[in-house]
């Protein structure tokens, strides 16, 4: 396998338009309980590995004397082990034709296995032709979004050529156009051609611009972290770090604000730190000193002052990481299942976000964690399977998450979800029995309508999530003036679409695997895709 980043630059055309139940409150288990669930799947899964399918569904089967006297169901044991990754379905040979087969994975990114099969590439996601804009009309984000494009209204738009008459006829408020003015410009002419920048011979996992677009970082499986310099345009590799303490790959990356260094993870108990700076390479293992055996930490963001880290891991937990102290000073235990996603809601960094596999963004407030007593300030729930990645508008008000639903969620931190929507969303994940690493998605996962509580602005459907935690972001402020979010792909393409819409503005092909993580360059129109790809012999 190979792996490969590309671009997808903006040309001299305007971009085409690609316009194709209720559950009462149950209380929150504890970490405790969720243990002890666990070792009860883990007792049953002896059996429920060599049984067929059928047999299986129907608790047809002989479980241990320990998990007889529990009273374990085997179809939710089932359903949890499909849904952790601990055992798949696969075609046999028996009556049945479908065995279950063990997994020696239980987490998103352990396993080649999540990046074989290629069915996302047969995938064809669905879109919604008529999205729901009813709560975003109403919202805030909208005259927001309208007034940094210089736009009064959706409809009757300015062409470009138009507002260039205006403005040489001096009808322009000034000798030039406004900022907002440049922006509604640009947003007609999205990146739309692509072009390779770099090869690898194995996966491509992470990729990132600066904040000043003048670096982009990129992780593969190779264990090498890539730095380019992109300043003035140009896309030159200055230099290739050796990452150390790698277990599978490395999963996470990030600039700290300085750009002196970068942070990466990996199936380790260290965050690692490591100088660009100079012609020296410091590695600094910061140790999160986690209770899990086999620990990882998904997801990484570094506070704007440099002095703490953020980390989401799969033991549910939050870890924050004092650069100054050089210690873990908090572990809070924040979810049910994998913490897929972590970000800070704005240049602050008093306002934490976090997504899990529980399908629940929470919403932290720094100032107020505690370790023996971790309370959100609010959760926010609508998604039908888990999180896989959150992006924040940087105004700590909107942000959005990505979800093995299929779907994207736009959130407003000032309506969280009542009791109802956080039952109805934990209803939901229990009963998906499919695994998005390995499987196609089935028509059931696909439902349209909101959940009871959903308080979501908008849902955004388009492109596909299968195989590994894909990634979501709004478009850069500066040249676009968040008026898109734009997203990886199973299929292998970009989506982009209208956050006022929820239209699908664009779809950018140009890998034959799986898009994992995309980047927009904050000032220029330039998109740089990661992604897995066979090479051509």
């Amino acid at each position: 396998m190979g792996s490969q980043s590309s671009s997808g630059m903006s040309g001299g055309r305007s971009s085409s338009s690609d316009n194709p139940s209720d559950r009462s409150e149950a209380a929150e288990p504890s970490r405790s309980r969720r243990a002890a669930d666990r070792q009860s799947a883990a007792a049953a899964a002896t059996t429920t590995t060599t049984t067929g399918a059928a047999a299986a569904a129907t608790g047809a089967t002989t479980t241990t004397g320990a998990a007889a006297e529990e009273d374990v169901d085997l179809a939710e044991v089932l359903a949890y082990l499909l849904r952790r990754g601990q055992v798949r379905l696969v075609h046999g040979s028996g009556a049945t034709g479908l065995q279950l087969v063990q997994s020696y994975s239980d987490s998103d990114e352990d396993s080649d296995g999540a990046w074989e099969g290629r069915l996302g590439d047969r995938y064809n996601p669905p879109v919604d032709t008529q999205p729901d804009t009813l709560e975003l009309d109403r919202s805030e984000i909208r005259t927001q979004i309208l007034l940094a494009t210089a736009s009064s209204t959706l409809k009757g738009r300015q062409s470009f050529t138009h507002m260039l008459t205006e403005r040489e006829q001096g009808r322009c408020r000034g000798s030039s156009f406004s900022h907002g003015e440049c922006s509604r410009i640009r947003t007609h002419f999205l990146p739309n051609y692509v072009s390779h920048k770099d090869t690898y011979q194995q996966k491509a996992f992470c990729g990132v611009y600066s904040e000043d677009g003048n670096m982009f970082l990129s992780a593969c499986q190779d264990q090498n972290i890539r730095l380019y310099d992109t300043s003035r345009g140009r896309f030159n590799l200055q230099r290739t770090v050796k990452a150390r303490d790698v277990g599978w790959s490395v999963l996470d990356v990030c600039f700290t604000p300085d750009t002196n260094h970068v942070l990466y993870s990996s199936w380790s108990d260290y965050i690692h730190l490591c100088s660009i700076d100079g012609d020296s390479e410091n590695h600094t293992a910061l140790d999160l000193n986690p209770d899990e055996r086999r620990f990882c930490v998904f997801s990484l963001a570094a506070s704007t002052d440099g002095k703490e880290i953020l980390g989401g891991a799969n033991d549910g937990c939050l870890y924050v990481f004092d650069l100054e102290q050089n210690k873990r000073t908090l572990k809070i235990e924040a979810h049910e299942d994998d913490v897929n996603a972590v970000a800070f809601a704005d240049s602050s960094s008093q306002l934490l976000f976090s997504g899990s596999d529980d399908a629940v963004c929470k919403v932290w407030d720094r100032r107020t964690l505690r370790e023996d007593r971790p309370q959100p300030v609010g959760q926010l729930a609508g998604h039908r399977d888990g999180i896989t990645f959150i992006h924040s508008k940087g105004d700590a008000r909107y942000l959005i998450s990505n979800s093995k639903d299929q779907s994207i969620k736009l959130w407003d931190v000032r309506k969280f979800s009542p009791k109802e929507g956080l039952a109805a969303s934990r209803l939901a994940v229990t009963q998906q029995n499919w695994d998005y690493r390995w499987q196609q998605v089935p028509q059931r996962a696909l439902k349209r309508h909101k959940l009871t509580g959903d308080t979501s602005v908008m849902t955004y459907r388009g492109h596909g999530v299968l195989h590994t935690l894909i990634r979501c972001r709004f478009s850069p402020e500066f040249s676009t003036g968040q008026r898109f979010i734009y997203s990886g792909c199973s299929t292998g393409s970009i989506v982009i679409y209208d956050v006022l819409t929820g239209s699908v503005v664009s779809r950018l092909s140009g890998h034959d695997a799986c898009v994992r993580d995309v980047s927009w360059h904050p000032y220029e129109d330039n998109i740089i895709s990661s992604s897995s790809f066979p090479l051509v012999h």
